[in-house]
């Protein structure tokens, strides 16, 4: 499938099933992830969230699929300023940095400098236009990232302390959960 036959396909509403199915199609290098990553700037937010819908989702079932262009999606992260894309793209950063995370995901984490996905991260995660979803995955990346760089963890909780009367009860929740997790 070339890039523009995938505009066109992802230009109308997608269902779950069809996202499932676009995400198999690229598993089979019909289109590449690097396209999806691409399309997932596009100047029209619904072709760009259902892009990274799509990303995430090959992320979660092929994920050797997605490997050969990680480095690219890590080097783009920042960059996502769509806020219904970025809720995919924080979602498949927290599964790179979880302890579980494959062997290879693992290496490509601990060999990329993470500083700047840090101070992102961060800045989301206080950002007031940034819905509660994404800061919710923003709390598993760092909390995930401690790992690498220890002073996080001091500067989650003071971030935390902060925000956690300023968001909802499932933010408070997902607080709870992270400061077990940094103990």
């Amino acid at each position: 499938m070339q890039n523009h036959i995938l505009l066109e396909t992802i230009k109308t509403t997608l269902q779950k099933n069809k996202v499932e199915k676009l995400a198999a199609i690229a598993s089979e290098e019909t289109f590449s992830v690097k396209d999806l990553i691409d399309l997932s700037f596009h100047h029209d937010e619904q072709i760009g969230f259902r892009s990274a819908w799509i990303l995430e989702n090959v992320y979660s079932c092929y994920e050797e699929r997605f490997l050969p262009d990680a480095l690219y999606f890590l080097e783009k992260f920042p960059e996502q300023g769509n806020l219904s894309a970025l809720r995919h793209f924080v979602k498949i950063l927290a599964f790179m940095t979880k302890k579980n995370a494959s062997t290879v995901v693992k290496k490509i984490i601990a060999d990329y400098d993470t500083d700047h996905l840090v101070e992102v991260v961060f800045a989301w995660l206080i950002d007031e236009k940034v819905p509660v979803a994404v800061k919710s995955h923003c709390l598993n990346i760092l909390a995930n990232l401690n790992a690498k760089h220890s002073w996080i963890r001091e500067e989650l909780i003071q971030t935390m302390d902060f925000l956690v009367d300023k968001e909802s009860v499932g933010f408070f929740s997902k607080v709870k959960q992270i400061r077990k997790q940094l103990k």
